[in-house]
C-alpha cells in the first residue's frame, strides 16, 4: 500500500500496488478493506489490472469491504483489462453499518482497442453482494461465456462497445440522479442511472477504455466522489 499526501480534512487516500504485470489461470488475488467508525477512505490501484489467457483454470479475484457507522469508503480501482480466452471469476462482498457510506466503481475493458485487441472468446463471472446492517440490499451476477465479442456486438448488450462499468452509491438521493442526467450530452458513450431504496446505480458502456475513463470521471464527480485519486487524472 502507498499513501499519497492529501489535503487536511480530506479522506485518507490509499493506493494498492496491484500485480500490474497481469494474472492468468490459477492466480488468485484477495482484497480485504475495513473502515472504522467515522473514518473516511478512498482506495485505488497503482495500475490497470490485466487478466490474461487461461489454459483451463479460472483467475479468481475476491474483494471484501467493511464500513463502520458514519464511515465512508470509495472503492475506485483502475480498470480491469481482459484478454482473449481469459477466465475470470470475481466476487465483491460489502458489509455496511447503519449510516455508513459506500461508492464502488468497477470497469472492465475487453481488449485494448488502440492495439487492435479483442476478446473473441472467454469466460467472465462477476458477483456482487451488498449488505447494510446485515440486510441484503443489492445482489447481482454477470456472466459472459463463450463468444464474448459476438455477445457484446448485440444491440441489447453493448451494441459493439468494448468497455463497461458499474458505479454503485449508498446512500443516494434523487439529486444524484439529476446531476448525472444533467450531463447526459457530455458523455462519450452511453450512461444510464437509476435509484431504489436509498441506493443509486449507474451503468456505462463505451467504445474503448479511454472513453469509459472519461465518462467514469463525470459520473463519479456527479456522485460527489471528488476529489478523485490523482492516478485517475494523470
Amino acid at each position: 500500500m502507498r499513501f499519497p499526501n492529501v489535503a487536511p480534512g480530506g479522506a485518507l487516500e490509499a493506493v494498492i500496488v496491484n500485480t500490474a504485470g497481469g494474472m492468468t489461470g490459477g492466480d488468485r488475488f484477495d482484497v480485504d478493506i475495513a473502515v472504522g467508525e467515522g473514518a473516511r477512505l478512498t482506495v485505488t490501484t497503482a495500475a490497470a489490472e490485466k487478466i490474461y489467457r487461461s489454459l483451463g483454470p479460472n483467475t479468481a479475484v475476491s474483494m471484501k469491504l467493511e464500513v463502520g457507522a458514519r464511515g465512508m469508503l470509495a472503492w475506485l480501482p483502475q480498470e480491469t483489462i481482459l484478454f482473449d480466452r481469459m477466465r475470470l471469476r470475481r466476487t465483491i462482498e460489502a458489509d455496511l453499518a447503519r449510516g455508513a457510506q459506500l461508492i464502488i466503481a468497477e470497469a472492465l475493458v475487453f481488449g485494448r482497442s488502440a492495439m487492435g485487441e479483442r476478446v473473441a472468446r472467454g469466460q467472465l463471472f462477476d458477483r456482487w453482494r451488498i449488505r447494510v446492517n446485515g440486510a441484503l440490499v443489492f445482489a447481482e451476477a454477470l456472466r459472459l461465456d463463450g463468444t464474448i465479442a459476438e455477445n457484446l456486438a448485440q444491440r441489447a448488450t453493448a451494441a459493439g462497445g468494448a468497455a463497461i462499468a458499474s458505479v454503485l452509491k449508498i446512500p443516494a438521493s434523487d439529486a444524484d440522479l439529476s446531476a448525472i442526467r444533467a450531463s447526459e450530452g457530455e458523455f462519450a458513450g452511453e450512461v444510464g442511472v437509476s435509484a431504489l431504496n436509498g441506493l443509486a446505480l449507474a451503468r456505462l458502456v463505451a467504445a474503448d477504455g479511454a472513453a469509459l475513463r472519461r465518462d467514469l470521471i463525470g459520473v463519479l464527480t456527479a456522485f460527489g466522489a471528488a476529489p478523485l485519486p490523482r492516478l485517475w487524472l494523470n
